[in-house]
């Protein structure tokens, strides 16, 4: 949105897609708003402008991070993934634009003090919905995979149409690529990675965003890894190495079906991967008969590569962090967001016993044969290796906001 847009909405006023809110509001009064706006059909909400249409600007620190986490993370449920931006106005006033999409999984409540609230668009003001309303909203509501949900302010051009016609061509079989760009929106949302748009054309979903994306942080902040190596057995302020990894799950490949494929463009587990390699492994002191140095590996690779694999198939796509990796001195911890689902546990997972949370993605990983096809990764490859290679286990610890692995050097 640009500034004359901007102000052409402002000068509009309130109505019932468009709310105005000063900054300095608390968590609880933006939910009431947001999620009065998804039980009807989308809007927009503008921080920084009075009731009146007055700018007064914003002025917290981080604001979008307040918004992403603290509002749409714990005080909105189901999830919704609005898209957030800002626009400068003048040299002293900046006001954010939170746009909610036409949403499906109705009815959506506000999270408040262990309460559930249940509020619609009435013109310009949001009010508690009646138990018809709420029968309403429940009757035309349905609950989806949050993998499938839309990711505002996506495109086609968000997605690699190299990667895609290489899984057409290669896993779905597809004897023509689509011809137009219409074409490959309509296929597209056949296989639920890209999904219609009530007020334009279709939008990614997360399963199509984070598989085939060709960067998919810029527009879904959660994605991708934080990798963090520290000297010692904590987390400090100097880190010999720290950044955030993005990029599509899948690599590109090369080659016919039914044949070696090769690599031609790393995916973001091989760009991961190559990132932490310096730290997981060392040159052994032998040179082998060719005069070279033989890597070892201080964790077993292929343990290595299904917890991360895991991790990221297996996260929980309603909360607002990405997965996070971090090499210690004596350990290794692999955290992905979200508590295990399903009445899992770990007894369970070792087990052998399988409970997709993003059935699709995990499925597109296995075509390209980064899952274990039986879905037993943890008792067949992460146990033995690591005890065959150090004679230690590792630890699976769940809690009500993560899954973590600890891998001992």
């Amino acid at each position: 949105m640009n500034k004359a847009e901007l102000l052409e909405l402002i000068l509009n006023g309130e109505n019932s897609d468009v709310e105005f809110k000063r900054d300095g509001l608390r968590p609880e009064q933006l939910a009431k708003e947001v999620v009065a706006l998804a039980n009807l059909r989308g809007g927009r909400i503008l921080v920084g402008v009075d009731d009146d249409g007055a700018i007064t600007g914003i002025q917290r620190d981080n604001l979008e991070h307040w918004v992403m986490d603290t509002v749409f993370g714990h005080k909105v449920h189901p999830m919704i993934l609005p898209y957030y931006e800002e626009v400068q106005v003048d040299d002293q006033h900046r006001i954010a634009v939170i746009t909610i999409d036409q949403e499906v999984t109705k009815p959506y409540v506000k999270c408040h003090r262990g309460r559930e609230e249940i509020y619609i668009r009435v013109g310009s003001t949001s009010r508690l919905a009646s138990r018809e309303q709420q029968a309403r909203l429940y009757a035309i509501g349905g609950m989806r995979h949050p993998e499938l949900f839309p990711v505002p302010g996506s495109s086609l051009r968000d997605l690699s149409l190299e990667r895609l016609a290489d899984y057409l061509s290669t896993i779905a079989k597809y004897e023509t690529y689509p011809a137009s760009r219409g074409e490959w929106k309509e296929h597209l949302c056949q296989l639920g990675f890209m999904v219609e748009h009530q007020d334009g054309p279709p939008i990614c979903t997360i399963a199509g965003l984070v598989l085939f994306g060709h960067t998919p942080r810029r527009i879904l902040r959660q994605s991708g890894v934080r990798w963090m190596a520290f000297d010692g057995t904590e987390k400090s302020y100097k880190a010999l190495d720290d950044r955030v990894i993005d990029g599509p799950l899948v690599a590109l490949r090369k080659g016919a079906s039914g044949v070696q494929r090769t690599i031609a463009e790393n995916g973001l587990i091989e760009r991961l991967i190559a990132a932490m390699r310096p730290f997981v492994s060392e040159d052994m002191a032998e040179v082998d008969e060719s005069m070279r140095r033989e890597r070892h590996w201080l964790y077993p690779v292929e343990a290595l590569r299904e917890a991360i694999v895991n991790a990221l198939a297996h996260r929980d796509w309603t909360r607002y962090t990405e997965v996070e990796i971090v090499r210690y001195a004596d350990r290794l911890e692999i955290l992905s967001p979200g508590a295990l689902q399903n009445s899992m546990t770990v007894e369970k997972m070792v087990a052998g016993m399988r409970s997709a949370r993003n059935p699709l993605i995990v499925e597109i990983l296995r075509d390209y044969g980064y899952v274990d096809a039986r879905g037993m990764g943890v008792r067949n490859k992460i146990i033995p290796l690591l005890t065959e290679l150090n004679g230690t286990e590792p630890k699976f610890i769940p809690t009500e906001d993560d899954f973590r692995v600890v891998m001992y050097r």
